[in-house]
C-alpha cells in the first residue's frame, strides 16, 4: 500500500506518525518540494497512491480522478476547503480530517496576535532592529469589546482565552446557538466590536466574507484578525481602509493567495504570519498523528478497502 504524505513539514518533531505508518505496512512517498503542491503537482504525485496524508493542496476532481487506486485522504489540520468532498463521495474516497487538534494553538496564536496588535509590539521591534528608538503608545485589551466571526471549537476556544482579560464578548455564526455568550448578526458585529477575529469556514464561489462594506462598518481605531481561512477578508479593501486611518491595525495568518506577496506587507500597521496557526510543535505532533491514525482507521474498520 502506497501512502503518500503532501504537507512539507511531516513528522519533523516527531517520528510517530511515520512509525504508525511503518507498522501498518506502508510504502511512504514524502513532499519533498518545500512547499504546497499545485492542482497538477498534486495529481501528478498522488497518481498510484492509496491514500493520502494531505495538506493544503488542492484535492480537486480533477485530481481525484487521476489518481484510481486513492481511497483514503486524511486532512492534517480542521479545514476541508481544499478538498472537492463532492468529488470524493462520488468516487468512493473516504475523507477525515483533525478538526480537535489546531484548537488549543490557533487560539493562543489568536489572543498572540491580538495583544501584539493592541501594544504595537512589532513595529517597535522593526523600529529598534532599524536603530530608531521610539516608544509607541498601545491599548489595553482590558475593556474592549471583541467580536468572534464563527463560534465552532477555535472560536469558542478563543473566548474562554479572552474572559480572563476583561473584555465584552460578542459572536456571529448562524449555526450555533450559545447561551453563555451574546450572540448578533454579523453586520451588527462588525459596527459594535473594537476588535474583530475570525475563526469561520469559507465561502463558496470566491466572495470575500468581509468586503469593503462590511470591513467599513467596524468602529475608527478598529483592529481584525484572520487566523481561519484566506479569502474571508477583501485584502484590497483592507489595505485602504488601513491606510486611510479608518483601521488601526490588523494581523494576518491566511491569504486569498499564498505565499502572500501584496500591499499588506508595506503597512507598518499589519502582523503578517505565514499561515502557522498550528504550528505548535506539541499540536503539531499531536494533529499528525490523528491525521495517520484517521487514515488507518478508514482501512480498518470496512470504510475502505486496501
Amino acid at each position: 500500500m502506497k501512502i503518500a504524505i503532501t504537507t512539507s513539514s511531516f513528522a519533523r518533531y516527531s517520528e510517530e506518525p511515520l512509525d504508525l505508518l511503518r507498522e501498518f505496512g506502508a510504502e511512504i512517498v514524502l513532499n519533498d518540494r518545500g512547499r504546497t503542491l499545485t492542482e497538477d503537482e498534486a495529481a501528478k504525485f498522488l497518481a498510484d497512491c492509496d491514500g493520502v496524508v494531505a495538506g493544503t493542496e488542492p484535492l480537486t476532481r480533477k485530481v481525484m480522478e487521476n489518481c484510481p487506486n486513492l481511497k483514503v485522504i486524511s486532512r492534517c489540520g480542521a479545514g476541508m476547503d481544499s478538498v472537492d468532498r463532492a468529488a470524493a463521495e462520488d468516487l468512493g474516497i473516504a475523507v477525515r480530517n483533525t478538526p480537535d487538534a489546531p484548537t488549543v494553538a490557533v487560539a493562543e496564536l489568536t489572543v498572540g496576535l491580538m495583544l501584539s496588535l493592541l501594544r504595537q509590539v512589532a513595529p517597535m521591534d522593526r523600529d529598534i532592529r532599524s536603530g530608531v528608538w521610539k516608544k509607541r503608545m498601545g491599548n489595553l485589551l482590558f475593556g474592549k469589546k471583541v467580536g468572534i466571526v464563527g463560534f465552532g471549537r477555535i472560536g469558542h476556544a478563543v473566548a474562554e482565552r479572552l474572559q480572563a482579560f476583561g473584555v465584552s464578548l460578542a459572536y456571529a455564526d448562524p449555526y450555533v446557538e450559545d447561551p453563555a455568550y451574546e450572540r448578533r448578526e454579523l453586520d451588527e458585529l462588525m459596527g459594535w466590536a473594537d476588535v474583530i477575529t475570525l475563526h469561520c469556514a469559507k465561502l463558496g464561489g470566491g466572495t470575500s466574507l468581509l468586503d469593503r462594506g462590511r470591513l467599513s462598518r467596524m468602529r475608527p481605531g478598529g483592529v481584525i484578525l484572520n487566523i481561519a481561512r484566506g479569502g474571508l477578508i477583501d485584502e484590497d479593501a483592507l489595505c485602504g481602509l488601513l491606510t486611510a486611518g479608518h483601521l488601526a491595525g490588523a494581523a494576518l495568518d491566511v491569504y486569498s493567495h499564498e505565499p502572500y506577496d501584496g500591499p499588506l506587507k508595506h503597512l507598518d500597521s499589519v502582523i503578517l504570519t505565514p499561515h502557522i496557526g498550528s504550528y505548535a510543535r506539541e499540536a503539531r505532533i499531536i494533529m499528525e498523528t490523528e491525521t495517520v491514525k484517521n487514515l488507518i482507521s478508514a482501512f480498518q474498520d470496512g470504510t475502505v478497502h486496501a
